[in-house]
């Protein structure tokens, strides 16, 4: 075996390590959050106060919009274009994506957070805190 080959060997099993890793924290991530709300999979919970139709057109609309820069970025990496203008469309991507979790965390905060509080529910508070911490 050649070094060249052993040291692309030694990076794919980092790699798969690093993203194995990656997997279990998404894992235990899932895991505490059905924890959280009295043993509810987060996966199954629904707003107690439905989305309007037109917040949810504009939620869709901005949720397009990101899937179309991304099949932008899966044509310029097919298209072998630089490396620059991928990374800044990924950035953009990113910014797009964050948009729209403020956008929902704002919705969170002032219909499901409020409604738990008015019921008692003051735990509702580190779920939110979590929340915003994962969404930074």
């Amino acid at each position: 075996m050649t070094p060249n080959n052993t040291d692309k060997m030694a990076r794919e099993v980092m790699e798969t390590n690093q993203q194995t890793d990656e997997e279990h924290m998404r894992e235990k991530e899932t895991e505490e959050m059905t924890n959280m709300s009295e043993n509810i999979c987060a996966c199954c919970r629904h707003k107690n106060t439905p989305r309007d139709e037109r917040e949810q057109k504009k939620l869709n609309s901005r949720i397009n919009r990101i899937i179309g820069q991304l099949k932008g970025i899966q044509n310029m990496i097919e298209d072998n274009r630089y490396c620059g203008d991928i990374l800044i469309q990924i950035g953009a991507v990113e910014s797009a994506l964050q948009g729209l979790g403020y956008q929902i965390l704002q919705e969170h905060m002032e219909t499901c957070v409020v409604e738990e509080v008015k019921q008692g529910n003051t735990a509702i508070m580190t779920e939110a805190v979590e929340l915003m911490k994962r969404l930074k």
